[in-house]
């Protein structure tokens, strides 16, 4: 079997491999490229050393089976027997669901959440997002720290297992998109400095030296990472993948790594005969990363539209710290200002940041279904500081109101998993690490960061505590019961009328209209024939509809149509969907 490794700084390269040692030669048409050949098959573990140093797992290893630290295994995919020919699934008319394979289920695998992929069919989704799969050290994390970008998290199961989730995924007509994360890599079991040039002190994130895209030896840094993301639409045959933070991609070349990936992804596309896809998460609130490449943007598919969530979030709770201050000045107008322009940021000043921020959207030219519409998500649930979900503030009918606004809204729908029958269990920051110093050193970050706003310091969750991880797995019992099934049966209604209701699939963002009242709390938005409306105050609303016929598709309450006045009244913390014509 053929095994290279790029390490341009090396001068001696050494294969250790099952229980034998080779020297590498250097690559002669590929400048620091090193090569050589060893029996192996399937599960042999290899790993290499620089410079007679430590032998260390492959940059590009493909199964890491003792996790971040141990040796590198081969992992052969052709052996693996597809049972589903699968056309592919595109993300126009998509709904999503962002899943968490840890606290999916109380067991934690991809074996065991496959199991749970039939209640996503009856829900209704069409496409299942993973949280990041890549190893990372310890059993139960986020996934954002992890490294080997080749490589499945081992405690969710092998290779293997991810192939037996998509393939099952596939069979039930489910697409399934995956969380990759190409802006950092964890700070534990992270080996690729050792090798190359693979991080560069020219530019800085959140989480320290940015990855290198564009300082000297970017040229193979830009490849490993393109070929990473090539392989799981090849390997595991992953329909689409979600890129995370891609506003910490610091990349001044010509040609942003973005375009270049979109490029390669387009072509890839091509040649496999199936839609796939990149969602971005950007908080720039900027058009070209959803601009075609042929119209000088960076041709990212989608992204995930945070100011719709922050407008809404502000309307339902009141919130109104940090970021969410400029949205909670007038909430509902800001819902209004995203459900019709999509970003709320478009040149307007923001109080958050101290200056101007984003840019409009060209509504001739931009499809609604490339912004991402949500009320929940790992980050908007985890990142607080007990991970409460909205189900633990919010009233019922409110919860129905939030529903009805991103399922029937002009995005394409996320929900966060176990959002669609309220989920009373919380979705809280936890870590595994396995590294003493580093494991107290985000415990006493957490805590400080909430210290800062209030928080006592026993009632921030410590990420550390096992119990952590196990409050934040899903209770499977709920959806049967009370509330949370009447919640279930709200989200498949509405789910199934976004399916049937062509008006609800129409991409024009420009011919969304909408009307509110700020003081009552009411807003009412109309796509087509189909009139949403929805009450987000205590008292009953009266909301002018027009005179045209109506009929009730859908209502959280019991709820008349507009008599002649075209007045529409509807209870307090109530929404219902029309169809008028």
């Amino acid at each position: 079997m053929q095994f290279e490794v790029w390490a341009p700084q090396a001068d001696r390269m050494t294969l250790h491999c099952a229980d034998t040692t080779r020297a590498l030669e250097p690559d002669p048409e590929r400048v620091g490229w090193w090569t050589g050949e060893a029996e192996a098959q399937d599960g042999t573990r290899y790993g290499f050393a620089v410079d007679d140093g430590p032998v260390l797992p492959d940059p590009r290893s493909r199964r890491q089976p003792d996790g971040p630290d141990g040796l590198s295994a081969v992992v052969e995919h052709e052996r693996y027997a597809w049972r589903t020919e699968w056309a592919g699934r595109g993300l126009p008319g998509a709904v999503l669901y962002e899943l968490h394979v840890g606290t999916y289920t109380r067991e934690g695998t991809l074996d065991a959440a496959a199991e749970r992929l039939g209640h996503l069919v009856e829900l209704g989704v069409t496409h299942v997002e993973l949280m990041p799969l890549c190893p990372f050290p310890g059993r139960h994390g986020w996934g954002y720290e992890g490294v080997s970008l080749w490589a499945v998290h081992e405690p969710y199961g092998s290779p293997e297992a991810l192939k037996r989730f998509v393939d099952r995924a596939h069979e039930l007509g489910l697409g399934v998109v995956l969380d990759v994360v190409h802006n950092h890599l964890g700070p534990s079991g992270n080996y690729l400095p050792a090798f190359g040039p693979y991080f560069t002190q020219t530019h800085h994130t959140p989480w320290g030296a940015a990855v290198n895209l564009d300082a000297p030896g970017s040229d193979e840094v830009r490849a490993f990472l393109l070929g990473s993301a090539l392989a799981w639409l090849r390997d595991y045959r992953f329909d689409g993948l979600r890129l995370d933070a891609v506003h910490a991609l610091r990349d001044t070349r010509a040609c942003h790594f973005l375009e270049e990936l979109s490029a390669a992804v387009d072509t890839f596309a091509e040649e496999q005969g199936r839609p796939l896809f990149l969602i971005a998460e950007s908080d720039l609130a900027d058009p070209r990363i959803i601009t075609p490449r042929k119209e000088n943007g960076l041709g990212l598919h989608a992204q995930w539209n945070d100011d719709f969530h922050h407008a809404l979030h502000t309307a339902l709770t009141g919130e109104t710290q940090g970021y969410y201050a400029d949205f909670g000045r007038s909430p509902l107008a800001s819902v209004a200002k995203t459900l019709t322009t999509g970003f709320f940021h478009d040149g307007t000043y923001s109080s958050f940041r101290g200056r101007r921020h984003g840019r409009p959207l060209d509504l001739t030219k931009v499809s609604a279904h490339r912004l991402l519409g949500y009320t929940q998500t790992h980050d908007q649930i985890g990142n607080r500081a007990q991970g409460d979900r909205l189900s633990a503030s919010l009233s019922p009918g409110l919860l129905a109101c939030a529903a009805a606004l991103t399922l029937t809204g002009p995005f394409t729908p996320m929900l966060f998993m176990g959002e669609e029958w309220a989920a009373g269990t919380p979705w809280q920051f936890f870590t595994d690490h396995t590294d003493p110093e580093l494991a107290e050193a985000v415990r006493r970050g957490r805590r400080r960061e909430f210290a800062a706003h209030g928080w006592a310091e026993e009632d921030v969750p410590d990420p550390q505590d096992p119990a952590t991880r196990d409050r934040s797995c899903l209770d499977w019992s709920e959806p049967e019961n009370g509330l949370h099934a009447r919640v279930l049966d709200w989200y498949r209604e509405l789910i199934a009328l976004r399916h049937t209701q062509p008006d609800l699939s129409d991409p024009d963002l420009a011919d969304v209209k909408v009307a509110f009242d700020e003081h009552t709390r009411w807003l009412a938005f109309r796509r087509g024939d189909v009139r949403v409306a929805v009450n987000l105050g205590k008292d009953p609303a009266a909301i002018p509809l027009g005179t045209r016929p109506a009929r009730v598709l859908a209502a959280w309450e019991p709820v008349e149509v507009p008599g002649a006045d075209g007045v529409l009244s509807l209870p307090g913390e109530s929404c219902v969907v029309l169809l008028q014509g």
